[in-house]
């Protein structure tokens, strides 16, 4: 119920900005633009995908749209499709901060929201199973009375899961479990409790508060503000939860192709230009700990980008008549 309120539509969205955005698309220039990065035969679905994307984020339309295009462009680069509803990737919203020179006090770059790129847990499945390395690799929920203790010889998380998936379905979820195993016959896994994912999440997510995420499962935010929510940590907070296991497990134990690698340097950052990750004074990181380079042994395997410049539309984004958007 928390989610279908989150997508309905409400008087306090900017829809200026969701115009403004459509119009951009639209335009004759931008479509050639897009043609020429990804090809005429996915541009179409690059176009519809990331417009669906920011009409239904209300606060991804006020990002930077050039800061939009370059994620969904990384993302194309990737070899994932940029719709929000298969969950490769995602373009979330990022308030970046003003600059000031410490001299003079003067503006160095105003304030202004920037869209990040952050790779979702089916678009981390993806990528590793392209490798052809692993034999088997997933996150699961685990739910009560699964979780069995770790071996005190091992240290290894042991489980014991409910066979009747009907009833195991109604049982709470108490944690989240990431494995893999490889053709060379390495097998690893990792177990959170939900516990510490939650507090995870309000320690290194700007987006999530765990006093509101609990406000919000107990339906105590007002109808009118149920838009503000729009983070996936509180829409989707299991399918999060699952990529960061993912990210932990994968970053820390796996073996990554260079394309890989790319992507997890790349996650929940805002993507310049060249498609290269920048990373913001205090990002949206959920896995500060992983921002430095990987040192995981690598796949050589080669990564076409698209290049973007945006040079010749930022006339037309600034003066985009949102009156004549199509789609209004």
């Amino acid at each position: 119920m928390v989610q279908n309120s989150l997508t309905g539509k409400s008087k306090n969205l900017p829809m200026n900005g969701i115009k403004a955005f459509n119009n951009l698309m639209g335009s004759d220039l931008m479509k050639t633009k897009i043609y020429q990065m990804v090809g005429r035969t996915d541009a179409q679905e690059f176009i519809t995908s990331i417009t669906s994307a920011v009409n239904n984020n209300p606060a991804l339309a006020e990002c930077d749209s050039q800061s939009i295009i370059s994620a969904a462009l990384l993302g194309q680069s990737l070899h994932l499709k940029p719709s929000p509803q298969l969950g490769y990737f995602y373009m979330v919203p990022y308030k970046k901060k003003a600059k000031y020179d410490k001299q003079t006090g003067q503006i160095i770059s105003p304030e202004k929201t920037e869209a990040q790129f952050q790779l979702g847990y089916k678009g981390y499945l993806q990528l590793a199973i392209r490798t052809g390395e692993y034999i088997d690799i997933d996150a699961i929920e685990i739910r009560e009375g699964e979780y069995k203790g770790r071996n005190r010889l091992t240290g290894k998380p042991e489980f014991e899961f409910v066979d009747d998936d009907a009833i195991r379905e109604n049982l709470p979820i108490i944690g989240y479990m990431a494995y893999f195993e490889m053709k060379n016959g390495y097998i690893k896994r990792i177990y959170w409790s939900k516990e510490k994912m939650l507090k995870h999440a309000d320690e290194f997510s700007q987006a999530f508060s765990l006093q509101k995420y609990h406000e919000l499962q107990e339906g105590k935010i007002p109808q009118k503000d149920l838009w503000k929510y729009s983070s996936f940590w509180y829409k989707n907070f299991d399918e999060m939860a699952k990529k960061t296991m993912l990210r932990q497990l994968l970053s820390k134990h796996g073996l990554l192709s260079t394309e890989m690698q790319r992507a997890v340097e790349s996650d929940q950052a805002v993507i310049t230009e060249d498609l290269k990750p920048e990373y913001v004074d205090h990002p949206d990181i959920i896995d500060n700990d992983l921002q430095q380079t990987i040192e995981t042994p690598q796949i050589e395997q080669e990564t076409s980008s698209p290049s973007l410049d945006l040079t010749d539309l930022q006339q037309e984004i600034a003066t985009v008549d949102i009156e004549d958007d199509p789609m209004a």
